[in-house]
């Protein structure tokens, strides 16, 4: 795709100086940016740099106005246009518009308008798939789902019986939805399955990565609200509830029934226990275990972080004695009000 400064200005709702008609067909990296390119700067300290940057345009802050003379585009948040440009020169294919011939689809599943369904899909009975939608090669869409309109599901995705997807989610290859929750009763030594009766519901834009596993509900459902993004392998139990707008770094692990609030940030490889609340708004740090609710907004973290063999070493033997310390402080504290 080649545009303009002047049409990128208008698409991105941001004002330009410089040459209007210069030609711009790649969006680049502040160092790696050549003629042609159109880059960004959303960091204030690679702002002393800029006389060195080979773009032939770049996106700056407002405040920048009255400073730079180059071609730019201003905006108040230039990462935010960076996310548009982003989407502007996107070169992700897209599938033509059709059924191949290799797709197995029952005669009772209803298609909409401009769907595409790559080689060797599988949509089972009573499936519902809107307008504009992309299913990629070997798909497999159970028994009574439905998938809103322009949502786009990559390759090797398997989405079990009656699982509702909304409109214009991403789910990328690999990704399991609808599988059973880990449901077992003990009995005489065994354990005993418990079926897993009810569904997954994705609301609207939602973007789930490849790997990841969304099991339904036991009883209830698991529910992922709109504008959730979920990162790469991640385990999302069954009757999980995500509040909207909440994103989840990869590896992050979520037992049954944890109930995650709106415009959250979860970092990579937090452990989530079972039946237990978190509030809106709230950001957990990387490789954190929550074990009870968070009833608050702000910052939590837990873990230790990475050191040197020895210093790991040390400090354990260090953890091991705090049982005897704590009782040595409790007798000594004893010790001291007794005088």
């Amino acid at each position: 795709m080649k545009y303009t400064l002047a049409k990128l200005s208008e698409l991105l709702n941001a004002t330009y100086c410089g040459d209007g008609e210069l030609i711009l067909s790649n969006l680049a990296t502040f160092d790696n940016a050549r003629e042609g390119d159109i880059t960004f700067v959303s960091d204030k300290k690679i702002l002393i740099k800029l006389g060195k940057c080979q773009a032939s345009a770049i996106v700056l802050p407002n405040e920048l106005k009255e400073i730079y003379q180059g071609n730019a585009l201003f905006m108040d948040n230039p990462y935010w246009g960076y996310a548009l440009l982003a989407q502007l020169f996107d070169t992700t294919p897209k599938l033509r518009a059709g059924i191949a011939s290799s797709a197995c689809i029952h005669h009772s599943a209803n298609i909409g308008d401009n769907v595409a369904i790559a080689e060797n899909v599988v949509v089972e009975a009573g499936v519902n798939i809107a307008d504009n939608c992309q299913i990629f090669a070997n798909v497999v869409i159970g028994l009574n789902c439905s998938i809103q309109e322009e949502t786009k599901i990559y390759p090797n995705v398997t989405i079990y019986h009656n699982c509702d997807i909304g409109k214009r989610c991403i789910i990328h290859a690999n990704t399991v939805i609808g599988s059973d929750g880990f449901g077992n009763a003990p009995y005489e030594g065994k354990w005993i399955k418990i079926p897993q009766i009810g569904k997954v519901i994705i609301g609207d834009d939602v973007e789930i990565g490849a790997s990841t596993s969304i099991d339904r509900g036991a009883l209830s459902n698991t529910v992922i609200g709109d504008g959730v993004k979920i990162d790469n392998q991640c385990q999302i139990a069954h009757n999980v509830n995500i509040g909207k707008n909440t994103v989840i770094a990869g590896g992050s692990n979520f037992a049954g029934s944890a109930i995650i609030g709106k415009n959250c940030i979860i970092a990579g490889g937090v452990q989530m226990n079972g039946h237990i609340n978190i509030a809106d708004n709230v950001v957990i740090t990387g490789n954190s275990m929550v074990v009870r609710s968070i009833k608050e907004a702000g910052i939590y973290s837990s873990g230790v972080p990475a050191t040197s063999n020895l210093e790991w070493r040390k400090t354990t033997v260090c953890t091991l004695q705090l049982a005897k310390l704590f009782k040595r402080v409790k007798q000594l504290e004893k010790n001291y009000k007794n005088k």
